[in-house]
């Protein structure tokens, strides 16, 4: 209940969306006592904690549900969240220093799955889900900025990681192969394309996109 209040921060959580959160289609009866329950129990954690001066002021009762009221610096997603904006302007603008610090310090406000250890209904995984595209996202811009700093040798080790993780993408073999080359490795580069064609043929049954093809016909020539 509270990684769901926590993501929600400053928006009303309806009750509604707590129950199906927290039982799905099997409420009890007592579910509205239970969360009632719940919220007075939070409440106690933040006096406790001494999150805020005012308990009730942080965390509201507001029709039909409950908000979270959290400040800047209190949450490390928004925190990430305007960070990565940061860096996409920058990048946008052709920054690419400045991007890439912005989107490294994003990144490093990670340190394991999002909410790795909670059990997460239907809500959660959505956001979860969400999140995770986030992160993939950000370090697919860093990559990028990275590139263009020409920092080709340095991104080999975590490119190496990313198509370990993700054997199937092909943006970020794409992004390997042209680093390898640039360092002067251009048959390891081809390895790596021979990689990802036997993947995608043996796991999904298709080639490389056009884009891969044409990298791969570059690095041949």
């Amino acid at each position: 209940m509270l990684s769901l209040l926590v993501v929600r921060a400053n928006r009303i959580v309806a009750t509604e969306a707590i129950i199906e959160e927290l039982w799905g289609d099997r409420t009890p009866r007592t579910a509205l006592t239970t969360i009632q329950t719940y919220i007075y129990q939070l409440r106690r954690m933040i006096e406790r904690e001494r999150l805020t001066g005012d308990r009730e002021e942080m965390l509201v009762t507001q029709p039909p549900g409950y908000v979270l009221h959290l400040g800047p610096g209190q949450l490390d997603l928004r925190q990430f969240q305007e960070l990565r904006q940061h860096g996409r302007v920058a990048f946008a603008q052709h920054r690419f220093d400045q991007a890439s610090a912005q989107l490294r310090a994003a990144l490093l406000l990670w340190t394991q799955d999002p909410l790795a250890n909670v059990k997460c209904g239907p809500h959660l995984e959505a956001h979860v889900l969400d999140l995770q595209e986030q992160h993939r996202n950000t370090v697919q811009l860093a990559i990028e900025a990275e590139m263009e700093l020409g920092l080709h040798r340095e991104l080999v080790p975590e490119l190496r990681a990313m198509t370990a993780l993700y054997p199937s993408d092909e943006w970020f073999h794409r992004q390997l192969m042209r680093a390898l080359d640039r360092s002067g490795r251009r048959g390891d580069a081809l390895h790596v394309y021979r990689m990802l064609h036997g993947t995608l043929s043996d796991e999904l049954g298709i080639n490389p996109s056009a884009e891969t093809q044409q990298l791969h016909v570059e690095l041949l020539g």
